[in-house]
């Protein structure tokens, strides 16, 4: 699934490329790049929560809280969400470029993924994909693209 997730973002969404809006039509292009029909449903869902998760009403768990309030971690994050990604996310929130919505936003799309291995370049991706599909926060996807594409080790993939 998140396979499907990444061709997805890599190939319409960041590439700025046409993004199919049937999902009829979207599924066989998925089907002819070889990937398997249960993923491709999980994939497109797992979309379509997230943009359903752009509706404050549609997070129930964000209450308000101060600027001293402290994220602590459900036992199933901390097995998915080892110390390096826990730290990233508290990294990017020190440097704007993720708040209390969007880093709740990206924990909620982490924990619905269909994935064993959760490895902090996972996590670079979510995040990228939470930021794109915020309207308002362009600045903080161009930052977070930066901090991917402008490593050392070069980007990602």
């Amino acid at each position: 699934m998140f396979d499907i997730l990444l061709y997805l973002f890599e190939n319409y969404i960041h590439s700025e490329a046409e993004v199919f809006v049937n999902h009829d039509e979207l599924t066989d292009e998925l089907l002819k790049a070889g990937f398997e029909t249960d993923d491709i449903y999980k994939a497109l869902g797992w979309l379509e929560k997230l943009a359903d998760l752009q509706n404050a009403d549609t997070i129930p768990y964000l209450t308000k809280h101060s600027s001293a309030s402290i994220r602590i971690y459900t036992e199933d994050e901390v097995m998915r969400l080892d110390a390096d990604c826990r730290g990233f996310i508290l990294f990017l929130e020190q440097i704007n470029v993720l708040d209390l919505e969007t880093r709740e936003m990206v924990v909620d799309r982490v924990m619905a993924l269909d994935i064993h291995d959760f490895m902090l370049d996972d996590l670079k991706w979510v995040i990228l994909m939470v930021l794109f599909n915020v309207p308002g926060h362009e600045s903080a996807y161009s930052q977070m693209e930066e901090l991917i594409f402008d490593e050392p080790d070069g980007p990602l993939h």
